[in-house]
């Protein structure tokens, strides 16, 4: 059964199967750790398992807000500074992307037992909001392919699918968008491109198709992509105190997540007399929302007045999530419009897909601590994340099934590291840190290991602190020009900046 909704001018098309094509992608996106939250926090890397006492360090081990001595409310403003530069067969491209925003606002009460008879001397319970990722970014890469076109992307669907047989010539002629599964839609949308032909063009039954582009190689490829949004989490947190010696939490955490992202891929021909191709945009926009639920539970141990252990466990994220698609091409070909004006094919059709599952890895931490008294200390985390665990579900969609066996025998177990310290003068304070995360991939030149490095500075004034932290992080990856179809990849470098201000007052 379908549904269709017409909306400000727009088909909505709704299919119970499911059928838009998912890359892993989509999994590694939710399932990293990004730097978020307060400036301390993100001044010293975010190695608090151990150190607790600050809203964001409840992320990495819920037993932290058990050290808080009194109530506390922080808010941080980021700007955020994404600089990707890439490299497409000799081409260096460069877009930067920037964005202020309020990615952590939180508070804790404390409660003390004034019972002296009781070990359990002090409990807390705090919410705390955070903006684990901003997805706010621009990609550009661009250059001359010496040999391969995008036409393999859509004669891919237009030949059929392993599983499938191809798409009938008459079904091209005539069907409309919305009748048809995502798969027969890339297939029109090649078609109407004028990127292929039928073997038999005046056979209605012919489903064998061969490329309209020419052979002749040289072909100028750009993709430019744009997303906007956030993941978001909301955290309510509960912990406890045994003697002040033996610290315990739980999180219970609420994911929300909202992102548009615009992908738009152009094509052009130097020579083309035969076919009077010139070039082709395909244009694809993609809007996913929906949500997710975690929990995380922790312990913290004071071995002594200066030494902490840590221990913490996050459990996999669940989330649920929609797909709505938008898609168009734009052809400039000499033969096929007597007035050599561009040809756009537009469906103006949002596809609105049944709501998918991912499941996130889980993660393992452990921490050190070592406190100099008043004047400082220094943290070590250890964490580790099995990706080849992120699981797309329904299980039994054939797409997502090769997809979870891709990740379970491409991907591998990560380790991360977060090392922080900070000192204090009287009301100054002085913040450092250094983080080193493995790739997800079991060969890394599909995504290399993250670097980052931070620093951050604090002043007390009693009943208020304001903070202010600077974050650098680094990693390479190779970056698909299309999603499938080219296995001509850009190689990419990412690179974050972000300032983080906090202000934290005590109540």
């Amino acid at each position: 059964m379908k549904k269709i909704f017409i909306t400000s001018g727009f088909l909505l098309a709704s299919f119970l199967s499911f059928s838009q094509e998912i890359t892993p992608n989509e999994g590694l996106r939710y399932a990293f750790d990004n730097l978020t939250g307060s400036a301390r926090f993100r001044a010293m890397s975010g190695a608090f398992g151990a150190v607790g006492g600050d809203l964001s360090a409840i992320n990495v081990n819920p037993a932290g807000s058990a050290l808080f001595n009194y109530n506390q409310a922080t808010i941080s403003l980021s700007n955020y500074n994404v600089r990707n530069s890439s490299s497409y067969f000799g081409t260096r491209t460069i877009e930067s992307d920037h964005d202020l925003d309020i990615n952590q606002a939180g508070g804790v009460f404390v409660f003390k037992n004034n019972n002296p008879s009781s070990g359990w001397n002090k409990f807390s319970i705090a919410l705390n909001y955070e903006n684990n990722s901003n997805f706010d970014n621009q990609f550009n890469a661009r250059g001359v392919n010496p040999n391969n076109s995008i036409d393999g992307y859509f004669l891919r669907f237009a030949n059929g699918l392993p599983n499938e047989g191809g798409i009938f010539l008459n079904v091209l002629d005539t069907a409309f968008f919305d009748e048809l599964s995502f798969i027969d839609q890339q297939a029109l949308l090649g078609y109407n491109a004028y990127m292929f032909n039928p073997v038999d063009n005046e056979n209605p039954d012919n489903s064998v198709y061969v490329s309209n582009v020419p052979t002749n190689g040289n072909y100028y490829q750009e993709n430019y992509t744009v997303a906007t949004g956030y993941n978001g989490k909301i955290t309510g947190n509960i912990a406890t105190s045994f003697k002040d010696r033996l610290f315990i939490g739980l999180n219970l955490n609420a994911h929300f997540t909202d992102l548009t992202n615009t992908i738009s891929i152009y094509e052009s021909y130097n020579n083309n007399s035969s076919t009077g191709l010139r070039s082709v945009q395909f244009d694809t926009e993609t809007y996913t929302f929906g949500g997710g639920f975690s929990f995380g539970i922790g312990a913290i141990g004071k071995i002594t007045e200066s030494v902490r252990l840590g221990l913490a466990y996050e459990s996999p994220t669940w989330y649920n999530l929609t797909d709505e698609v938008r898609q168009r091409t734009i052809t400039y070909c000499e033969d096929c419009d007597a007035n050599s004006n561009p040809i756009v094919f537009d469906p103006n059709v949002i596809m609105v897909f049944d709501s998918y599952k991912i499941q996130t890895p889980s993660k393992l931490t452990g921490s050190f601590a070592y406190v100099f008294g008043e004047r400082g200390l220094i943290s070590i985390d250890y964490s580790m994340k099995d990706y080849s665990n992120i699981t797309f579900r329904p299980r039994n969609d054939v797409n997502l099934e090769s997809i979870n066996n891709f990740m379970s025998a491409n991907l591998d177990t990560a380790a991360e590291i977060r090392v922080g310290g900070e000192f204090r003068h009287k009301q100054w304070s002085l913040r450092g840190g250094y983080r080193f995360e493995e790739s997800p991939y079991k060969v890394d030149t599909a995504m290399g290991d993250l670097t980052g490095y931070s620093g951050g500075i604090g002043f007390d004034f009693g009943i208020s602190r304001l903070d202010l932290a600077y974050a650098y992080s680094r990693r390479k990856m190779n970056f698909d020009l299309i999603s499938s179809g080219l296995n001509d990849t850009s190689r990419l470098t990412a690179i974050n900046n972000n300032v983080t201000l906090s202000y934290t007052i005590k109540f």
